[in-house]
């Protein structure tokens, strides 16, 4: 017999797990909130070339980790590899330019990557993502970072680091490129093959290397803030200017430039303390070109991502634990068919009046059922057998002191919802 198993890097939540995942998405819920946004959700499957002319072709996601695929149709589509071009085209194709702007909105959902599976990092992964459009203002880019640093917040993680970088534009960008490639250029000869590649095709992934021989070749690049035109130096003073007005200090940091083609000025990262390698919880920046790329017209945005299963790493190695599953507080008990039936009715009766309860079937010993009762830390067990049915009398056993009180099975719900 043929013995399935899950595809490599893709997981399954289990109920340990469970707990955590709650406890993330209320915060997300409760952050969300208290910023003013509103939830969005696109589809899994997109046409594949709005991400490879959205992402770009030269990045790591289109050449090598995208799942495309040609369907009975013979349309070529891709599971989404992340989240911010599905959302434009979402914007774009539903006439979202008419509403308010700035439009603040949020997602949470499945990526798939074709990726080396790691700790943290999966094909199939859960992702957080904010975003921002239709304004240029650097005071939103300083709000979007407040909303993540407000949830990590939330969530428990602690010293906290803010890194921010400008990636230009496309009137300075391209110049400050080719003087990437020049300098880059007379080392050729000592890039692995992984930058070299990235010399020819996305030069600027190169200060994103983590090849060792590349590293001493770092320290002497060129800036790229260095190079900004007026409107992008502008608008970088002012991000610096307004992050320092609330307080919250951060690192410039030249060598972030974020993965995808579609960053202009702002990117960013988050850090956290206590995380070991992995301590990078959240990357982000701004877009500005990217709806009138796919079609729109020129409108501005910024966003980052923040994958959930990183977050229960986290969790989990901080040491924090979430609250406990609210699992039913009421289990009905029986011996014999006709208390069952009215356990049954009991049961539905009582999360009609929303009291949680658990009724236990397949007929089995009074002992196995408070042993049920047990498992789920029930706070009171409803016990009852024929001869009380009879009477229109149930048994409740609080089962933190073992002591029973005979009800009237027409006050059960009122004993219970005024103890509860």
């Amino acid at each position: 017999m043929t013995k399935y198993q899950r595809i490599t890097g893709m997981l399954d939540v289990l109920f340990d797990d469970q707990p955590y995942w709650r406890y993330i998405l209320e915060k997300i819920r409760q952050t969300t909130d208290l910023f003013g946004y509103n939830r969005i959700d696109t589809p899994l499957l997109e046409q594949a070339n709005l991400f490879i002319r959205g992402v770009g072709e030269g990045t790591d996601i289109v050449e090598k980790e995208m799942y495309i695929f040609e369907d009975r149709d013979g349309d070529y589509l891709a599971l989404r590899p992340e989240f911010t071009a599905g959302i434009m085209r979402a914007y774009i194709e539903n006439g979202m330019h008419t509403l308010p702007t700035p439009l603040r909105v949020w997602t949470v959902g499945p990526l798939f990557r074709h990726e080396r599976p790691q700790a943290g990092r999966y094909r199939q992964h859960s992702q957080f993502d904010i975003e921002v459009i239709g304004e240029r203002d650097p005071a939103v880019d300083v709000e979007v970072i407040s909303l993540a640093w407000h949830l990590f917040t939330r969530l428990g993680f602690y010293g906290l680091r803010l890194y921010i970088n400008s990636t230009g534009c496309p009137q300075c960008k391209p110049k400050y490129i080719q003087i990437l490639v020049d300098y880059f250029s007379q080392f050729a000869d000592k890039l692995p093959p992984n930058d070299q590649m990235r010399l020819k095709k996305n030069p600027l992934r190169i200060l994103d290397s983590k090849e060792e021989a590349t590293q001493p070749l770092l320290e002497d690049a060129p800036h790229i803030t260095d190079h900004l035109c007026e409107e992008c130096d502008t608008h970088f003073t002012k991000l610096k200017g307004y992050l320092e007005a609330i307080n919250r200090t951060y690192i410039v940091d030249y060598r972030i430039v974020r993965g995808l083609d579609y960053y202009t000025k702002t990117v960013f990262e988050i850090k956290a303390d206590g995380l070991g390698s992995q301590d990078t919880i959240c990357g982000g920046g701004r877009y500005d070109g990217l709806i009138e790329e796919l079609g729109g017209q020129p409108t501005p945005g910024i966003g980052f991502g923040s994958g959930i299963e990183r977050y229960v790493i986290a969790l989990r190695h901080l040491g924090i634990t979430p609250p406990e599953e609210p699992f039913p507080k009421v289990t009905v008990s029986y011996l014999g068919e006709i208390a069952k039936l009215e356990a049954l009715k009991l049961a539905e009766s009582l999360r009609e009046a929303h009291i949680g309860a658990q009724f236990t079937p397949g007929d089995r010993s009074f002992k196995a059922q408070l042993k049920a009762a047990n498992r789920i830390n029930a706070k009171f067990s409803i016990i009852m057998g024929e001869n009380e049915v009879q009477v229109g009398q149930a048994t409740v056993r609080d089962m933190e002191n073992s002591e029973q009180t005979s009800v009237k099975l027409t006050e059960v719900v009122h004993w219970l919802t005024e103890r509860l």
